[in-house]
């Protein structure tokens, strides 16, 4: 009895989940302001997808934006510790927000949500 050549499955014969296109919002104003808004986004896009364990978040701060806003008295600390604790224990993210530093003006944070569906 001969064998054949394996048969290759397509990836929607497997059952494969998909990448969607990621959520992206920006957020700009006050430090603590756009934390609490940012958190606020998460917990509504949480809401949207239905399961936590299927994303990724990235946060990209722009560094002259915060710079801007320490340098008017606002500061960074208790809040961004506060954020990232309420981040990693309160929804239960998979893996820590990874936190990217760009050096182009904009706005102060950009959140950008990848899931599988």
């Amino acid at each position: 009895m001969s064998r054949g050549l394996p048969r290759r499955r397509s990836r929607r014969s497997t059952g494969a989940q998909r990448t969607e296109a990621p959520l992206v919002w920006t957020f700009d104003g006050p430090f603590a302001t756009c934390l609490f808004d940012m958190e606020h986004t998460l917990r509504r896009a949480i809401v949207q997808i239905g399961d936590v364990s299927r994303i990724a978040v990235l946060i990209d701060l722009s560094l002259p934006a915060l710079r801007s806003r320490v340098e008017s008295g606002e500061t960074v600390q208790p809040e961004w510790g506060r954020f990232l604790d309420a981040l990693s224990r309160r929804y239960g993210l998979p893996a820590p927000p990874r936190v990217r530093h760009s050096k182009l003006e904009g706005p102060l944070a950009t959140l950008v949500i990848a899931y599988r569906s």
